[in-house]
Formats: C-alpha cells, structure tokens, sequence
C-alpha cells in the first residue's frame, strides 16, 4: 500500500500495523503460490530437520529483516515513485516470510524468538537510510539484496539435494533479490562506501549465527 498520500502520523499507524503482522506472521502477500506447492515432501532424518529448519529460520529472520527495512525507508523516502517501489518489493517480501514460516513449521521447528529484536534495528537502519537520501536509500537496498542473494547461495548448497521443496522456495526468494537489487540499482541506487558493507555484513553474520539456533 502506498504512503504517499497518508499524513505522518497515519503512515506511523500502517507501519506498526505491518510490524504486528509481519512479526505473528500475518503479513499480506501477493497473488503468487507457494513454489513448494505441486513438490511431494520427502523424508528426512532427525538431523537433517533440525538443520533445514535452522537454515529456514535464518532465512524467514532475513525477510523479518527485509521488511523492516522496506518500512522505515518507505517511511522516510523523498520521492513518491521511490516509496511505492519500496511498497512493492515489501510485498514481495511478506511472500518469502509466509513460505519460510511454513517451511519452519511444517518441519516441526519454531521461528526465531529474535526476530522482534532485529526488526526493530533494521527499521530503525532502513529508516535513517531514507533521510540520507533516495539515491543511499536505493543503494542500501541494492546492497542488501546482494548479500541476501550470497546467503542463499550459500544455503542451497547447504541444504540435503532430496529436499526439493526448500530448493524451490529458496530459489525463487533468490530470483526475486536479485530483480528487487537490480531495480533498485536502475532507479538510481548509489554505491555504498567499503565501511558500511563491511558493517551490514557483520550485522547479517550476528542474525545468521543468533538464529540458526533460537
């Protein structure tokens, strides 16, 4: 939904209602199907549960992570056409929450118990990206959604080759980084300094090491 022609205070009230339903995983989702949808489960062993559900843990604290970002920089971007690409790529976003939390779920695990914690820094980060500027605002996405992609690489190769219905969602989650980073570079994303990629990637090693476990 586009802020555009809220005033500051209602778009304060939509924020908080998209944090409560991002946070209890009731968050409003696009039109899409799940990319698990028409996969057979397979079965794993214990170990191999505990393990994906970790991966998908960190992934569904990632999107968490997404979408607070989004928020605070929808909420603070100059431009109007800025913030509704942030808006679309927020739903987007709530895609992957849903698949991930399911994913977690269905695998008889919980997800993480931080995921308050983080979104409430990345709003707050995303929200001073914004005031820095549509063209920052646009690079920090940008340079986000590589490291995502990174980390989804990282855990497709990491996840057991039978389980093909993690495959699939976390391979459409990486296609729609990869397009959200783009079009982000496209509407005029600036390059971010050395230092502050190298911050976000401590930041993101924090989250991954946190959540794979709680």
């Amino acid at each position: 939904m586009t802020t555009a022609n809220h005033s500051l205070v209602d778009q304060f009230c939509l924020a908080a209602d998209t944090a409560l339903r991002t946070l209890t995983g009731h968050a409003r989702v696009t039109e899409r199907p799940a990319p698990d949808k028409d996969i057979a489960d397979v079965e794993l062993s214990a170990e191999e549960k505990k393990h994906v559900a970790g991966l998908m843990r960190i992934n569904h604290c990632g999107e968490v992570c997404a979408q607070a970002l989004y928020q605070g920089q929808a909420l603070t971007a100059r431009l109007p056409e800025v913030r509704d690409k942030m808006d679309r790529a927020a739903m987007e976003e709530n895609d992957h929450l849903a698949w991930c939390r399911k994913r977690v779920t269905t695998l008889g695990s919980k997800t993480s118990v931080l995921d308050p914690l983080f979104y409430a820094g990345s709003f707050a980060i995303g929200a001073l990206a914004g005031l820095a500027g549509d063209k920052w605002s646009l690079g920090f996405v940008a340079e986000t959604e590589k490291q995502v992609v990174k980390h989804l690489d990282e855990h497709l190769q990491a996840l057991p080759q039978q389980d093909k219905k993690s495959h699939a969602i976390l391979s459409v989650m990486k296609e729609d980084e990869l397009h959200h980073a783009t079009n982000a570079l496209e509407a005029g994303g600036a390059e971010l300094p050395q230092p502050i990629k190298q911050l976000m990637q401590l930041t993101s090693k924090l989250m991954t090491k946190t959540t794979y476990h709680i």
